[in-house]
C-alpha cells in the first residue's frame, strides 16, 4: 500500500560529491547545504569521517561541519566507517547522527573500509553504541545489498541475517543500499519485505543508485513495499570510488516528482530543487544527470 508521506534524506553534500575529481570549494559545499534547507530537507548527510587520503574530496570535514547553519530542526549526518570516524565526527559537536556502513562481501568489504563483511558488521554496530553514548542517533546502512561487483549476486538470505544482527544494535533505521544500481523493482520489493518483517518495528531505508537506469522505478517499488525513508542526491550526483562503474544517486528532484505526482508528500519543493540543481550544474561545470531539472516544468 502507498502511503501518504515519505521522508527523503539529502544525501548530495557527501555521497553526491565524494567521487567527483575536482574538489568542491567547502563555501560551495555550505551552500549546497543551505540550499538543501531551504528546499525542505530536514535530514542532510553533510560529509564523510573517513581517510582523506582515500577521498580528499571530503578532506574538509570538520571544517565544513563547523560552518553549518544551527538549526535545531535539521539532522545532519556524518557517515563514518570505524571507530576512529566516529570519535572525529562526534568531536565536531555539530553531529547529530552518525551514519555507519556493514557490506555484504569481503571483497568489497576490504576495498572500501579494509574490513571483511562481519567486520564491518561489528564496526557498524559499536558505531551505533558511541553514538548512543554520546547522546547522538545512530543508523546502519547494508551496503551493496542488491549486488556487489566483485562478487555478483548476493543471496537475500544473507542480507536478511545482516539486517538482524544490526537491528540488535537498537539503530534509528536499517538501510539497504544499492551502491552499484543492480537492483531491479521486483528484487526490490522483496528485498524490502523480507527485511521489514525481520525488524520488526525498525524503519527500512534505501538507497539507489541509477547505474542502470532502474533507480527511480526502485524507489518506487520500496516505498510501495514498505520503506519509509528514502536518500536522494541532487541532480543525481554520486558514485563510490572503491565500485567501479557505479553511476550516481537517484536525483532528488527525480524523487521528488515521481513521489509528488504519485500521492506521496516529501515535504520538499520541487521549483526550489530545480533552482538549486541549476546552480550545482554551474559550480561542477557541466550537465548534471538528473532529468526532471532539464525538463520543462509539468504541470506549467
Amino acid at each position: 500500500m502507498t502511503p501518504r508521506s515519505i521522508e527523503i534524506v539529502e544525501v548530495g553534500p557527501r555521497d553526491g560529491l565524494q567521487n567527483e575529481r575536482a574538489i568542491v570549494s567547502t563555501a560551495d559545499k555550505l551552500d549546497l547545504v543551505r540550499r538543501a534547507i531551504d528546499y525542505g530537507a530536514r535530514r542532510i548527510e553533510v560529509t564523510s569521517f573517513v581517510n582523506p587520503g582515500k577521498v580528499p574530496q571530503l578532506a574538509d570535514a570538520e571544517e565544513l561541519v563547523a560552518m553549518l547553519p544551527d538549526r535545531s530542526d535539521v539532522t545532519y549526518i556524518g557517515l563514518v566507517l570505524n571507530r576512529r570516524g566516529a570519535e572525529r565526527a562526534l568531536a565536531t559537536g555539530r553531529i547529530d547522527e552518525l551514519g555507519a556502513v556493514c557490506v555484504t562481501s569481503d571483497s568489497f568489504g576490504i576495498r572500501n573500509q579494509g574490513q571483511t563483511s562481519d567486520e564491518s558488521l561489528a564496526a557498524a554496530i559499536e558505531i551505533v553504541g558511541l553514538a548512543k553514548a554520546a547522546g547522538r542517533g545512530g543508523q546502519i546502512t547494508i551496503a551493496t545489498a542488491f549486488g556487489c561487483p566483485f562478487e555478483g549476486e548476493i543471496a537475500i538470505d544473507r542480507v536478511v541475517e545482516m539486517a538482524k544482527r544490526a537491528a540488535d544494535a537498537e539503530p534509528r533505521e536499517i538501510a539497504l543500499a544499492d551502491t552499484i544500481g543492480a537492483g531491479v523493482p521486483a528484487g526490490v520489493s522483496e528485498m524490502v519485505g523480507r527485511v521489514r518483517d525481520a525488524v520488526g518495528a525498525l524503519p527500512v531505508r534505501v538507497h539507489f543508485h541509477n547505474t542502470r537506469g532502474s533507480g527511480v522505478a526502485n524507489v518506487w517499488a520500496a516505498v510501495a513495499a514498505g520503506a519509509t525513508t528514502v536518500d536522494a542526491a541532487l541532480g543525481g550526483l554520486g558514485g563510490c570510488p572503491f565500485a567501479p562503474g557505479a553511476a550516481g544517486n537517484v536525483a532528488t528532484e527525480d524523487v521528488v516528482y515521481l513521489l509528488e505526482r504519485g500521492g506521496v508528500a516529501t515535504g520538499l519543493a520541487l521549483p526550489q530543487i530545480v533552482a538549486a540543481a541549476g546552480w550545482l550544474g554551474g559550480v561542477m561545470g557541466r550537465p548534471l544527470p538528473a532529468m526532471v531539472s532539464r525538463a520543462p516544468a509539468f504541470p506549467g
